[in-house]
C-alpha cells in the first residue's frame, strides 16, 4: 500500500453527497448517501484493503489514529507552571462586558469541578481595560463639569449658572441618543470626545444666557428679556457653532490607522455642537423665561451669604470691565499699529523656536500600559530546546525583577501579577504591535515572556518603560539570538525607527542593513536594533539521478511521495462544529524526525518495486530565505528600532541619519534605496491628509464668518488670533511639559474653530453699535467692555474643564492629554488676542476702509446726522 492509496480510501469511504431526487406520488424524496466520518473512531473503521474471502484491513489495523491538535512544538508556562491558554472573542455587536461577566461566571462555576492542582486564571481581560478607561474618563468628566459650574455660578445668579450648565447634559444624552444612527458605540473613545467638548458645549449657551441676564437688568419681564436677549446674539452663537463644527471636521476624515482612534472623537464632539444649537436657541430660553425670580424666594441664611458673595464677584468682574480693562482697551486702541507690530513679532518669535528645533516634536509618543513583552526570535530551523532555554534566560531575569521591586517597594509588593512564557508561538502579551502575532503558525525559533503588572493606580511610583528597561538589562546577551524587543507600549503607531532598504541584489541589502545597524547602535537611547533579513532553515534540495529514469521514475514521482510522507496527503476537511479539522495521512512522527528518515525512505516505481531512497535522489543541503518580500519589484530589507523617548525621539535620530549617515552608506551602493516606513509612515499619511483638509476647513469657517457679517475684511479679522491660539497651545506644551504630538496639531486645528467664536460675537456687536450710528473708535471700545464677561466666562469654562484631564498622567488618558492641553492653553492664550488685538485690527481696517452699514431705512436719518456732525466738526 501507499500513502496516496490510504488517503484515496478514506476519500471513497468517508462522503456526504446529495444523489438528486425522486418524485413520487406528487412529492418529492431526497436522496443523499451518507457515511461520513467525524471522529478518530469513525476514521479507524474505514475499510482499505478487503479480500473476496470476507477479510478486511481497516485505517486502524495500518496505522494510529490521532484525533488532536496539530503538530507543533508549543509550550506554555504560567507562573513558572505548565499551562494552556484559550482565547475568548466577542462576535459581532457581542457588548464587551456582559461577554466578560459571562465568561467569569463560567470560570467560577468551572473552578468547583476542576482535579486538585488545576487552577483557571484570567490572564487579559480587555473588558478591565475598558472600564478602566471609562471609569478614569468618567470621574476627570465629572472633575470637568464640577470647575465649570463653580466657574459659572461666580459671576451669574446661581439659577442662570444651573440652567446654562443644564445645556451640557442635554447636548450629551442627545448625542448618545443619535449613536445608532452613526453606527458609533458608547466606549473610552466616545467619553474622551465628551470630555474635549465639556466646555466648549456650553459657550453659546453663556453667550444667551448673558445676554438674556442683561436684558432684564434693564428691567424687561423675564419673557421679552428671554426672547430679545436670544434675538441680539442668535446669529453670531449660530455660525460660532458652525465655525467649531467646520475645525472638528477634518479630525473626522484624518487617514491611516491613527486617524481611525480620532475620527471617532470628532464626530462626537461635532454631534454635540450641534445639539448645542438646539438647547441655547430654544430650551435655555424658555427655562430662562419661566423661572422664578430670585427676589420671589426665601433664602436661607446660608443662601443669602452666598448671593451676598456672588453679587460682590458679579461686581467685582463688572467694574473690572468698565475700569481696568476699558481704559488699558482704550490705550490700545490709540496705539494699535505697535499691537500690530507686536503680535507680528510674537509669531516671528515663535516660528523660529519651532523651526530651529528647540521646541520638542514627536509624531506620537508610545502609550504604557500595564503589560510588558519581550519577544525573542533565534535562527530560523534552531531546535525548540535551545529556543527553550534562550527564554528561560529571559524568565529568569524577570523573576530576579519582581523580587528586586518587591525589596523596593515593600509598601506595595506585588507589582508584577502574573508571568507568562509561550515556546513556539506568541501568546499575546500586549506589548505592541511587534509583541503580538495571534494565529500565527506554531515554529520552534521564536518565543514570548510577558508579565502583567498592577494598574498604574495601584503601583509603586515606577513606569512601566522603566521596568521594561530594567528587565533588558537583567537580561544581558543571549548567545546567537536574532531579535529580541522589550516593549511596555498599550499602542503604538508602529516601529519608532523603521528603514526599508530597497534593492535588487539581496547581497546588498544585507551589507547596508548590517551598516546600518552599527550606525544606531552609536545614538544614545536607542534600543532593540534588528533587521528583517532572514537566512532561514536549513534546506534538504531533491533531485533526481539519471538511473532513476530508467526505471520509469519522474522528478514529480519523487516530490509527492516525500511531500506525503513528511509533510503528509490531505485526505479530508470535514467541519466538526465550528472547527476545521484535516485529515492527513503521513509516516509517524517519530520517523519524521531526522534525516536518517528521509535516507531510509522506499521510493515505489511505476512497476510497483520499491527502491531505496538514496537509489534514485541526490541530496544538497543549503538555506532558504524565511521570507521574500517586494515592493515595485524590488527586495525590501527593513532596519527597526526602538528608542527610549526621555533621551532622544525618533525625528531627531531619523534626522541626523538622513543628514550625515544614509548618503555616505549609499554612496558605494547606487542600487539601494531607502524610505522612512513604520511610526514615520503613519505620520506622513496622517499629516498628508491634514495639509489638505486643514486649508478647506479655513475656507469653510471664512465662508461661515463672511455670511453674517457681509464683508470680505471682517472674517480676516477675526481669524487673525487662529494662529495666536496655536502658540498659546505650544506654549501649553512646555507648561506641562508635554511633546508637540499628531494630537496636539489636531487639537491646533480644532481650536481654529473654537478662537473665532469670541471675536465673532465680539465683531458683531461692534457692527450693532455702528449701525446705530457709533463711532468706531467708541463701537469697539463699548464692544470690548460690553462682551469682556461672556468671552472670559466662555473661555476660562473651556479651560477648567480639561484641567482635570490634563492633569490625569494615566495610560487611559495618554493619547487625547496633548490634544485637551492644545485646546485648552489656546483658548486661554486667544482669549487675550480676542480682547485686545482683534479690536486693534477693526480699527485699522476701519483707518483704510470707509465703513458702509447695509440698508436701513429706519436708521437712514440717524446716519445723515451723524455724517453732518462729522462734516461739521471738520
Amino acid at each position: 500500500l501507499t500513502l496516496d492509496q490510504v488517503a484515496r480510501a478514506i476519500r471513497q469511504s468517508s462522503l456526504d453527497l446529495p444523489g438528486g431526487a425522486i418524485k413520487a406520488g406528487g412529492g418529492e424524496i431526497l436522496v443523499r448517501t451518507k457515511g461520513q466520518a467525524y471522529r478518530g473512531r469513525e476514521f479507524e473503521e474505514i475499510v482499505v484493503v478487503s479480500g473476496q474471502d470476507g477479510t478486511a484491513l481497516t485505517v486502524g489495523d495500518l496505522a494510529r489514529v490521532v484525533d488532536g491538535f496539530e503538530e507543533g512544538d508549543t509550550s506554555v508556562r504560567f507562573n513558572g507552571k505548565p499551562a494552556a491558554m484559550v482565547r475568548v472573542y466577542r462576535v459581532g455587536d457581542e457588548d464587551t462586558i456582559e461577554s466578560s461577566q459571562k465568561v467569569r461566571a463560567y470560570l467560577e462555576e468551572a473552578r468547583q469541578r476542576l482535579p486538585e492542582g488545576i487552577e483557571l486564571t484570567l490572564w487579559r481581560d480587555s473588558s478591565d481595560e475598558l472600564g478602566a478607561r471609562i471609569n478614569v474618563l468618567l470621574t476627570t468628566a465629572l472633575g470637568g463639569l464640577a470647575m465649570v459650574l463653580l466657574v459659572l455660578a461666580l459671576p451669574l445668579r446661581f439659577k442662570l449658572a444651573m440652567w446654562v450648565a443644564a445645556g451640557i447634559p442635554i447636548a450629551l444624552l442627545g448625542t448618545i441618543m443619535l449613536f445608532p444612527l452613526f453606527d458609533v458605540t458608547l466606549s473610552s473613545l466616545t467619553v474622551m470626545g465628551f470630555i474635549l467638548v465639556l466646555g466648549i458645549v456650553v459657550d453659546d449657551a453663556i453667550v444667551v444666557g448673558e445676554r438674556i441676564y442683561a436684558h432684564e437688568l434693564d428691567a424687561e419681564s423675564q419673557r421679552a428679556a428671554a426672547v430679545n436677549g436670544t434675538d441680539e446674539v442668535a446669529i453670531p452663537v449660530i455660525f460660532g457653532v458652525l465655525t467649531t463644527v467646520a475645525a472638528f471636521t477634518p479630525i473626522i476624515f484624518v487617514p491611516g490607522r491613527i486617524g481611525s482612534f480620532f475620527s471617532v472623537v470628532g464626530a462626537v464632539v461635532c454631534i454635540c455642537l450641534a445639539f448645542s444649537i438646539v438647547e441655547s436657541m430654544f430650551i435655555l430660553p424658555s427655562h430662562l423665561a419661566h423661572r422664578r425670580r430670585s427676589r420671589d424666594v426665601k433664602h436661607s441664611r446660608l443662601g443669602l451669604r452666598w448671593l451676598s458673595f456672588q453679587n460682590k464677584i458679579a461686581t467685582g468682574l463688572e467694574n473690572f470691565a468698565r475700569h481696568a480693562y476699558g481704559e488699558r482697551l482704550r490705550k490700545t486702541l490709540k496705539w494699535r499699529y505697535s499691537v500690530l507690530a507686536i503680535g507680528i513679532g510674537i509669531l516671528i518669535i515663535t516660528a523660529g523656536f519651532f523651526l530651529s528645533g528647540r521646541i520638542n516634536v514627536q509624531f506620537f509618543p508610545g502609550i504604557a500600559g500595564n503589560r510588558i513583552t519581550a519577544s525573542l526570535t533565534m535562527p530560523e530551523g534552531i531546535n525548540v530546546e535551545d529556543t527553550a532555554i534562550a527564554a528561560a534566560q529571559i524568565e529568569d531575569a524577570a523573576l530576579q525583577l519582581m523580587e528586586q521591586l518587591d525589596q523596593e517597594f515593600p509598601d506595595n509588593p506585588g507589582t508584577v501579577r502574573y508571568l507568562l512564557t509561550s515556546i513556539g508561538q506568541t501568546a499575546g502579551g500586549g506589548g505592541g504591535p511587534r509583541a503580538s502575532n495571534q494565529g500565527s503558525p506554531a515554529v520552534s525559533h521564536r518565543a514570548e515572556v510577558a508579565m502583567a503588572l498592577l494598574p498604574t493606580a495601584e503601583r509603586a511610583d515606577i513606569g512601566s518603560n522603566e521596568i521594561a528597561n530594567r528587565w533588558r538589562q537583567l537580561t544581558g546577551l543571549i548567545p546567537d539570538v536574532v531579535e529580541l524587543s522589550f516593549s511596555a507600549n498599550a499602542f503604538d503607531a508602529g516601529s519608532p525607527i523603521s528603514i526599508e532598504l530597497r534593492g535588487r541584489d539581496v547581497e546588498e541589502l544585507r551589507e547596508v542593513a548590517t551598516l546600518l545597524r552599527s550606525e544606531l547602535a552609536r545614538f544614545d537611547g536607542v534600543t532593540d536594533i534588528t533587521d528583517s533579513f532572514r537566512s532561514g532553515k536549513q534546506e534538504a534540495k531533491l533531485s533526481l539521478r539519471p538511473e532513476a529514469r530508467a526505471l520509469g521514475l519522474t522528478l514529480d514521482d519523487l516530490a509527492r511521495q516525500t511531500r506525503r510522507a513528511f509533510y503528509g496527503e490531505e485526505a479530508q476537511r470535514v467541519q466538526r462544529g465550528t472547527e476545521d479539522v484535516r485529515v492527513m495521512v503521513r509516516y509517524p512522527e517519530d520517523e519524521r524526525r531526522s534525516l536518517g528518515d528521509l535516507e531510509d525512505m522506499r521510493i515505489r516505481t511505476p512497476g510497483g518495486v520499491e527502491v531505496p531512497f538514496s537509489a534514485v535522489a541526490n541530496v544538497d543541503f543549503g538555506n532558504g530565505y524565511s521570507s521574500i518580500r517586494r515592493v515595485d519589484r524590488q527586495r525590501v530589507v527593513s532596519v527597526t528600532a526602538d528608542v527610549v523617548r526621555s533621551v532622544t525621539t525618533p525625528e531627531q535620530v531619523l534626522a541626523s541619519l538622513e543628514s550625515e549617515t544614509l548618503a555616505e552608506i549609499l554612496q558605494n551602493y547606487p542600487r539601494v534605496s531607502y524610505v522612512f516606513s513604520g511610526e514615520q509612515e503613519e505620520r506622513g499619511e496622517a499629516l498628508g491628509g491634514l495639509l489638505q483638509l486643514f486649508p478647506l476647513a479655513l475656507m469653510v469657517i471664512y465662508a461661515l464668518l463672511a455670511i453674517p457679517l457681509r464683508s470680505y475684511l471682517q472674517p480676516l479679522v477675526i481669524m487673525a488670533v487662529i494662529p495666536f491660539g496655536a502658540i498659546g497651545a505650544i506654549a501649553g506644551h512646555a507648561i506641562m511639559g508635554q511633546a508637540l504630538a499628531l494630537p496636539s496639531i489636531l487639537g491646533i486645528i480644532a481650536l481654529s474653530g473654537v478662537v473665532v467664536n469670541s471675536s465673532l460675537v465680539m465683531v458683531d456687536y461692534m457692527n450693532r453699535q455702528r449701525k446705530k450710528g457709533v463711532s468706531a473708535i467708541e463701537a469697539v471700545a463699548e464692544a470690548g467692555v460690553v462682551r469682556f464677561r461672556p468671552i472670559l466666562l466662555t473661555s476660562l469654562t473651556t479651560f477648567v474643564g480639561l484641567v482635570p484631564l490634563m492633569i490625569m498622567d494615566t495610560p487611559e488618558t495618554a493619547f487625547i492629554v496633548p490634544m485637551a492641553v492644545s485646546l485648552a492653553w489656546g483658548v486661554l492664550f486667544a482669549t487675550v488676542i480676542t480682547l485686545f488685538l482683534v479690536p486693534s485690527l477693526y480699527l485699522i481696517v476701519e483707518d483704510f476702509h470707509v465703513w458702509v452699514p447695509p440698508e436701513d431705512p429706519e436708521l437712514d436719518a440717524l446716519e445723515q446726522a451723524r455724517r453732518q456732525a462729522i462734516a461739521s466738526s471738520n
